[in-house]
């Protein structure tokens, strides 16, 4: 491997070495909290389910009382959820519906189904079980206990399992600001006319979609002129305004690419290039005190570059402790002769064939095919120096992790 290039794995580990926190706070009502980074743990201070209750529609008894299937014994209350029933008679039986709260003297519920009612009386045909379809007080969050973490990132289940507890806010780490510039005299905002040598900003889309997701705020600040006094005022501006600065372009080698010598003159460069393809011309350092991430040009490199190395920085600025999307393996659906000196993300469909799913790929795995980031639901992973046969595994990084 080319000694300049550094690899994936190694520059994530000094991007993250870099962090900051976000030591803001703010409380949010739970409604509002998706996607946001918990600031405090969060303890139950009550007992899921509160009370013992009944799992199914059915029929409330003490085990006792049926010592043989066939048992008749008399119905003596009904009792609906929400309105806790009386202790139960001595050899009798209650009408229980789901969720109701067990009477006292009742240690199980049969199943309506398994019971037949006669008159003022109900036939039991099982011989029931102590604690048979009883959800006892507690048995899915003890009064006391931890049930969130801070730097937890909350999801759609957190907010359920949060209410439940009788939660209606919580305490979150105040949402990132990032600015976003685009380089390059070629590129032009949609909307306007097109004209030859021109093409449209993609990059500042792709990039706001993918900020919303984590619930960051975003400012765009346009499309910076090729030129090195036009982009050290746009990087000042940005580091004034935003907690992180991504630039896309501008950050090889040619003679109208300034990011680099800008963001040497305004600050640091701490990382250039990596072995990675696509998303070689990848830089990071600071401006001032504010992070910076120079991404490629090329809209594929911008997207894996951002969910493998940019995103589990901001999360981690945000306050979140767990950054990493899980991958699998599955079959590939391809042939590599050899990847080459840099690991290789290619984008792949996964496919049922049979009884197992096989990886696809886009047949055009350009950085500038932005048709199979979106015919492509995941990435998968070759090493450098790899070759793969079709039906051998391949690690697959599926996009719902990371959107």
């Amino acid at each position: 491997m080319t000694k300049s290039l550094m690899p994936l794995a190694e520059a994530l580990q000094f991007i993250l070495a870099a962090v900051v926190p976000c030591k803001a706070v703010r409380d949010l009502p739970l409604s509002e909290a998706l996607g946001r980074v918990l600031a405090q743990t969060q303890r139950a201070d009550m007992d899921v389910p509160a009370y013992d209750n009944s799992a199914m529609d059915g029929y409330a008894l003490n085990t006792r009382d049926v010592k043989v299937s066939g048992t008749r014994l008399p119905l003596s209350q009904t009792i609906a959820a929400g309105h806790p029933g009386q202790a139960l008679a001595a050899g009798s039986i209650a009408r229980i519906f789901t969720g109701a709260p067990i009477p006292e003297g009742a240690d199980a519920v049969v199943m309506q189904e398994n019971a037949v009612a006669e008159g003022s009386s109900i036939i039991i045909n099982e011989l029931p079980r102590t604690g048979q379809n009883v959800r006892l007080k507690g048995h899915d969050i003890a009064r006391d206990t931890e049930v969130l973490s801070a730097g937890h990132r909350l999801q759609a289940q957190d907010l359920g399992l949060l209410a439940s507890l009788g939660i209606d806010s919580v305490s979150v780490y105040h949402p990132l600001t990032v600015a976003i510039l685009n380089t390059g005299d070629e590129v032009i905002a949609p909307g306007t006319p097109l004209r030859e040598g021109q093409l449209y900003d993609s990059n500042s889309y792709t990039l706001a979609g993918l900020l919303g997701r984590l619930g960051i705020h975003v400012i765009k600040l346009g499309i910076v002129e090729d030129n090195l006094a036009s982009t050290e005022a746009a990087l000042k501006r940005a580091a004034v305004q935003a907690d992180c600065i991504i630039s896309t372009g501008g950050v090889s080698v040619g003679d109208e690419d300034h990011v680099k010598q800008a963001l040497e003159n305004l600050g640091q460069l701490s990382l250039w290039k990596l072995a990675i393809k696509p998303g070689k011309p990848f830089s990071f350092g600071s401006v001032g005190k504010t992070p910076f991430f120079g991404l490629p040009g090329n809209p594929v490199a911008v997207f894996v570059t951002f969910v493998t190395l940019v995103r589990p920085f901001l999360l981690r600025m945000q306050g979140a402790t767990n950054t990493d999307v899980p991958s699998f393996p599955v079959k590939a659906g391809f042939t590599i002769s050899e990847s080459g000196t840099r690991q290789e993300f290619l984008r792949v469909k996964l496919v049922r064939k049979g009884n197992e799913q096989v990886a696809e790929a886009f047949s055009d795995q350009g950085s500038s095919i932005l048709t199979s980031l979106s015919w492509a639901d995941g990435l998968a992973i070759v090493p450098a120096h790899t070759t793969i046969e079709a039906g051998e595994p391949v690690e697959y990084l599926p996009f719902s992790g990371l959107l």
